[in-house]
């Protein structure tokens, strides 16, 4: 299982929410490329960057931050948050991503979605399924649909996505363990189903007791941000973990 640590961007700024939550965000420094070359310098290959702004503003923000990353490192960065046309997603890649989230746009426009899976593949898209009571969530968690994740994530793996994040959002932010009946739910109905799927799991992570329980389901990776930011686990422990796994 890869780590996959993140950066959330809200004006410029490195922050984390509680739940989603914009009224609880929390500036954790002023300079992502900074902490992106503090990943890189540990050995991580892996970024998750979140535009939280384009995600609430239903498109993309903070642009800048994505070139800026990506032209002073070589950490394989995908991205999401605001990406709603074929022009957002252009941009992004054009701008250093090697791989960009469809989130909201997967539960709002399937024709658009799947032409971008035809144009791009899925090794550069990756299906993102985060949730609320089990139902999708989009535009920065801000709504919750009457979607089920099992059937969202169900039928898009049947359409050719194959990597897949996923955050229960009652965990995220909250230091307070993933949502492992979550993950085993997905990973279940896949197996019935006979469909692939490469899992990510995001929010919830505190300990390397968390990762060492989420190795055992199998995920392909797990994002790591608050754990890291409120220094409940250190970039050398993770780097040891992930060495070691």
């Amino acid at each position: 299982m890869d780590i996959i640590l993140a950066i959330d961007i809200i004006e410029g700024k490195c922050v984390r929410l509680t739940k989603g939550d914009y009224a609880t965000k929390k500036i954790y420094a002023s300079d992502p490329l900074k902490i992106a070359k503090e990943y890189e310098a540990a050995g991580f290959k892996r970024l998750h960057l979140i535009d939280l702004d384009g995600a609430k503003a239903k498109k993309v923000v903070n642009l800048k931050v994505l070139e800026t990353i990506a032209t002073n490192t070589d950490l394989i960065i995908d991205f999401g948050g605001g990406l709603n046309s074929i022009g957002d997603f252009a941009s992004v890649f054009d701008s250093g991503a090697s791989m960009a989230t469809v989130g909201s746009l997967a539960a709002n426009n399937r024709e658009l979605t799947l032409e971008l899976l035809n144009q791009y593949s899925k090794e550069k898209l990756i299906l993102g399924s985060d949730c609320k009571d089990r139902k999708i969530a989009v535009s920065g968690w801000q709504e919750v649909t009457d979607i089920s994740v099992l059937s969202f994530i169900t039928t898009y793996l049947k359409e050719g996505f194959e990597m897949v994040i996923s955050t229960d959002i009652s965990k995220d932010g909250m230091l307070k363990g993933p949502s492992f009946d979550l993950y085993k739910e997905i990973l279940k109905q896949a197996e019935a189903d006979c469909l692939s799927i490469s899992l990510i799991a995001s929010g919830g992570v505190s300990s390397i007791k968390d990762l060492d329980k989420l190795n055992e389901l199998n995920l392909f990776g797990s994002i790591i941000g608050k754990a890291f930011y409120e220094n409940k686990i250190s970039l050398e422990d993770l780097a040891k973990w992930e060495k070691n796994r």
